[in-house]
């Protein structure tokens, strides 16, 4: 399962990442369901993605596979210990 997530994180271009209108529905759909990326690190928004019971706890598990993949690597990109960290309320 990590392998296969893994996989589909790099086809997903990171230049995908880039447009200014994906990244702000990528971004509200990450606060829609109350995820901030600057409240945990990279390897902890990796568990999350990769463990079912966590998924369905943030309730990622219904969202499309399309949508589960930007939004873990929007996440990941911004998390806490990233180059970029987006903390809530900034």
């Amino acid at each position: 399962m990590r392998v296969l997530l893994y996989i589909l994180i790099i086809i997903i271009t990171p230049s995908s990442l880039c447009a200014t209108t994906h990244n702000e529905d990528v971004s509200k759909l990450a606060q829609r369901l109350n995820l901030y990326a600057g409240t945990k690190a990279s390897i902890q928004w990796k568990r999350i993605f990769t463990s079912p019971r966590h998924m369905k706890r943030y309730k990622i598990d219904s969202l499309p596979t399309q949508e589960r993949m930007q939004l873990m690597q929007y996440l990941i990109l911004h998390a806490a210990d990233s180059d970029q960290p987006i903390v809530p309320g900034l």
